[in-house]
This record gives structure tokens, C-alpha cells and sequence, in this order.
């Protein structure tokens, strides 16, 4: 009977999001379409699809399970978090106006107009793909601790990992056939789901500790230490974790692209902080949740699990939606991943190989579910290797080489094609030959880690090149020429529409007004 509630609730938010999906037939009219949402969302749909992109389903397995495991270091994810919403506001106008001015649909695509160089845009695109697999392969597999916890001892732990996977795959077909536009109206519905009714289960289990044993002051006094100098991971440890997580969340594709979905500059801005104290309250209330169930049974043999293990004091209706909140917010985030991948190895590798723009909303539905079927076969063929998670490790360091070009670029307009190509290449060599001796952090250098190492070498190259070797005139006012656009009214503001044949429920006026 259990097992029937457990995947009887899956069976029916899968068909809850299906239906939401195919009642308002997101189809793409072009490939911009595709890729972007037609850059026609408002501000609340900007605020659940970054949410839902930016928090995977992780949040409250792996996240979690370090704050059980660690204490208050594992909240570093909230702060760095905030700081990527300053980012957000701050980033608005360049990329709003920008993609829509020139028809931007990738970060990648951004890089190459920024920079006049298909070979700066294919390096960022293949960085991007190459960290981000890996992700998406180990975000399939941790749908196995939903499935064995919603399944309540009927299902083994090797089977669950092969029904995660299988439901995720599944769950592809409307992200191929819908591409953006369908990503971020599922990401209304997921994103409720895990982060508001989420924190309301965060909040009451935590409540219930605290009342019944499982207070503060029962907690390990060093789970309320920050590590410091003369830790074994160094003093600069946490800084490290907070610089990687800021600067390089608005590296990764996915996250990226939610910022070519909105619809205007002040959507952005709005979503940004509308977001903010949506992650605040989420993150503190999951935090401290899995800091006080530190002393529970079973937490400290099984931190990952903490979020079931408590939710368990609810019995099986509270498991049940603590499960879904994890399989809501892995599917948004998987399927965004899958999305962005998919749209920028269309875009950016085969458009560019091509030698021409790419105009059919076919290709990024081929190149999409041809890297959902490859993500789907590595998923079951990779259930029992560690290779795969040192490979992750490694890309996330990997990733924030894309924040010098990204940043100078769009920030600071003495930054060259060629400063970006080395910059990059020379930023993710080091950093993956660093992570691979040093995993965790560099003690010989304070702590810091193998990525923020590489970042410092990055940013060197970059500005070493652009002040060595300037820009020609002829591309200072090229670049002059896109920061010249910047000083224009936002056209989004005045007059976005949705494609012919496309409607979005409930959307906001096209002319928001001002704050």
C-alpha cells in the first residue's frame, strides 16, 4: 500500500506537469524560439525557472547531507547563492538588450558577438558541454535515493537507480519537443512544488527536533565553526567555496540562458529580487533542518539521506512530499540542463561548422534527444563508478574559467578575442591538473582551491593580453558600437510579443510598471 502512495504521487505530478504543458502547446516557431522561450516571460516565470535551474534536486541530498555532515559550513551554498542574484541584477541590461538586439539564444553565442570570434564561441560552448554532462548523468542517478525512500523498502537501491533514470529519460520528451518555452512553464509548477511546500516541510520537521531533543544545544559545538587558518582545508577554504559558487553559477549554460527567457531588463531586475528571499528562507530553514537532525538515528551514518530519514517522522504522506520536492526540482534542473546543451551544441558547434545561423527549431530538438539518449546510456552504465564524480568535480572547477571572459567581457571593453581563446584554455588546463592532486583545497596556498588557483592564472592571461596586445581601432569601435546599444531604451520594455500560435498562461502585462 505505501509503494502505491509513493509512486502513485509520482504517476500523478508527472501527469499534473504534462498536462500543464500540452493545455497551453508550447511549440518554438523558430530556433530562437526554441532556445529562448521567445524571450516573452514575466517576471514570476523568470523567478521559478531560475530557482528551479539554480537549485537541483542535490539541494536536499547532497547539500544538506553536508550540513549534517559539517555543520553551518554547508550553508555556504545561501549566501553564494544571494550573490548570484546581485549578479543577476547587475548582468540584465547587458545580456537583455544584447540578445535581443543581435538575436542571442546561448551564453556562448553572447561570447562570440562580444568578441567578433567563432573560435572564442566554440571554446566556451565546448567547456560548457564538457562540464555540464557529467552533471546531468549524476543528476539521473540521484533520483535512485527518491525512488528507494518513496518506494519504502519494496524496491532495492540498485533497482530505484534504473527507475530514476527511466523517469527522468521519459520526462526529455516534452523538453525536446518544447525546448525553452516548455522548460520554464513546467519550472512554475516543479519550482512551487520544492521550494515553497519544500521549506514548509523544512520548517515544521525542524520545529519538531527542536521541541522533541533534537535542539541546537545538542548539536556538536564544531559544527559551528567556520574552517579557519590552521584548519586541515586552509583559512581560505570558505571563501574559495563562496567565490566558485558566485562567479561560476552564471557560468554554467543553463543558468545563463534563463536570462534570454525574460522578457525586458526590468524583468530581470524583478526576478533577481524576487528571488533573493525566496533562497534566504529555503536555505537557512533546509540548513538548519539537517544542522539539528544531526543527533537523530541514523542521521550521522547517513547525512545524504537526512532529508527522508526526518521527513519520516511525518510518516508516509511527509515522505512522500519530500520526494517529490527532490524529483521536482531534479527534473527542472536536468531538464534545463539537457536544454541549454542541446540549444548550444546546435547553435554554437554545428551552426558554426555549418558556417551559417541556425533557423529550425528541428535541429535543437535533434541535438537535444540525441544527448538525453547518450546521458540516459552513461546513467545505467555508470551507476557504480567513481570516475564520474571525480570527472564532476573536476568540471566545476572547470566551469568558472569561463567567468573572466565572461565578466571582462561584458564589464570591461578592453578584453580581446585572444586574450578570451588562451585565457580560457589555460584556466580550465590548470584547473583540472590541479584538481586532480588537490581535490579538496591547496594547502600550501591557504586553502584556496584547484578552480579559484586557475582563476587568478585565467584573469592574469586575460588582462595580460588585452594590455599587451590591444585591441585595432577597427574593433574598439565595433566594441564601442555594442556598448553604444546599451545606452538605447530596452525595446523589451516597450514591446515584447509571444510568437504567433503561443500563448503563456497568466502572463504579465508586456509593459510592466516601474518600481
Amino acid at each position: 500500500m505505501e509503494i502505491l502512495i509513493g509512486y502513485g504521487s509520482v504517476v500523478l505530478l508527472f501527469l499534473l506537469i504534462v498536462f500543464v504543458l500540452e493545455r497551453t502547446r508550447p511549440k518554438a516557431a523558430s530556433f530562437s524560439d526554441y532556445a529562448t522561450g521567445g524571450r516573452s516571460f514575466g517576471s514570476f516565470y523568470s523567478t521559478m525557472a531560475f530557482l528551479n535551474t539554480w537549485l537541483p534536486g542535490t539541494i536536499f541530498i547532497s547539500f544538506a547531507g553536508f550540513a549534517a555532515a559539517a555543520g553551518v559550513i554547508g550553508y555556504y551554498f545561501v549566501p553564494y547563492s544571494l550573490l548570484a542574484t546581485v549578479l543577476m541584477f547587475l548582468l540584465a541590461k547587458p545580456v537583455s538588450v544584447w540578445g535581443r538586439t543581435f538575436d542571442l539564444r546561448t551564453q556562448a553565442d553572447l561570447l562570440g558577438k562580444r568578441y567578433d570570434s567563432k573560435a572564442v564561441r566554440v571554446i566556451a560552448a565546448v567547456i560548457g558541454i564538457i562540464a555540464s554532462f557529467p552533471w546531468v548523468v549524476l543528476g539521473m542517478q540521484s533520483l535512485a535515493l527518491v525512488f528507494s525512500s518513496l518506494s519504502f523498502g519494496a524496491v532495492s537501491a540498485g533497482a530505484a537507480v534504473f527507475i530514476g533514470i527511466a523517469v527522468i529519460a521519459v520526462r526529455q520528451i516534452w523538453t525536446v519537443r518544447f525546448g525553452a518555452r516548455g522548460i520554464i512553464i513546467s519550472d512554475l509548477v516543479q519550482g512551487v512544488l520544492s521550494y515553497f511546500i519544500g521549506t514548509l516541510i523544512a520548517v515544521g520537521l525542524l520545529v519538531w527536533l527542536v521541541t522533541n531533543g533534537h535542539g541546537f544545544d545538542e548539536v556538536n559545538p564544531a559544527f559551528f565553526a567556520i574552517p579557519g587558518p590552521g584548519s586541515d582545508v586552509g583559512g581560505l577554504y570558505f571563501f574559495s567555496l563562496l567565490l566558485t559558487g558566485t562567479l561560476g553559477g552564471w557560468c554554467w549554460p543553463d543558468i545563463f540562458v534563463r536570462l534570454f527567457s525574460t522578457r525586458s531588463t526590468r524583468t530581470i531586475q524583478r526576478a533577481a529580487t524576487q528571488a533573493a528571499p525566496i533562497l534566504l528562507v529555503f536555505g537557512t530553514a533546509l540548513t538548519l533542518l539537517a544542522i539539528a537532525a544531526s543527533t537523530y538515528p541514523g542521521v550521522a551514518e547517513a547525512p545524504d539521506s537526512v532529508w527522508f530519514i526526518t521527513a519520516g517522522i511525518g510518516g508516509v504522506v511527509t515522505v512522500t512530499i519530500a520526494g517529490l520536492c527532490v524529483l521536482a526540482a531534479t527534473m527542472g534542473n536536468v531538464g534545463a540542463n539537457l536544454q541549454a546543451l542541446g540549444t548550444q551544441t546546435a547553435n554554437d558547434i554545428v551552426g558554426v561548422m555549418r558556417h551559417r545561423r541556425v533557423d529550425n527549431p528541428r535541429v535543437g530538438q535533434i541535438t537535444v534527444a540525441v544527448i538525453t539518449i547518450v546521458a540516459a546510456v552513461f546513467a545505467v552504465f555508470t551507476t557504480t563508478s567513481n570516475n564520474l564524480i571525480v570527472l564532476a568535480l573536476i568540471s566545476y572547477q572547470g566551469i568558472l574559467q569561463l567567468a573572466p571572459t565572461l565578466f571582462f567581457g561584458i564589464f570591461w571593453r578592453r578584453g580581446t578575442a585572444a586574450g578570451a581563446a588562451s585565457s580560457m584554455l589555460v584556466g580550465f588546463a590548470t584547473a583540472a591538473a590541479l584538481q586532480w592532486f588537490y581535490p579538496i583545497s591547496i594547502p600550501a596556498l591557504g586553502g584556496l582551491t584547484s578552480g579559484v588557483v586557475a582563476l587568478i592564472v585565467n584573469a592574469a592571461v586575460y588582462v595580460a593580453v588585452a594590455v599587451l596586445f590591444p585591441a585595432k581601432p577597427v574593433e574598439r569601435a565595433r566594441v564601442d558600437g555594442l556598448y553604444a546599444v546599451l545606452r538605447t531604451p530596452d525595446a523589451a520594455t516597450v514591446g515584447a510579443v509571444a510568437p504567433s500560435g503561443t500563448s503563456l498562461p497568466n502572463a504579465e502585462p508586456t509593459t510592466e510598471p516601474a518600481r
